[in-house]
């Protein structure tokens, strides 16, 4: 299941603390952000996890829970 996230107008570390409660249940997030800080931080949680991590466009991301790493 691919969930979805609108963390527009949110400020880290709320888009990644919400973004890893929806990954306890979903195998993919989208994401919209637009903290200039989220992408580093969003991609940092899915490195430290293994999951790949994809910058789809400007404040636009998603996350797959797909091991991409020695997990």
């Amino acid at each position: 299941m691919t969930a979805r996230l609108d963390a527009r107008g949110l400020r880290c570390p709320w888009p990644v603390l919400r973004a890893a409660a929806l990954l306890r249940t979903a195998d993919a997030l989208e994401v919209l952000a637009d903290d200039p800080a989220a992408p580093g931080e969003l991609a940092a949680m899915a490195a430290g996890r293994g999951w790949a991590f994809l910058a789809i466009a400007d404040g636009e991301y998603r996350i797959d829970r797909t091991c991409v790493t020695d997990c």
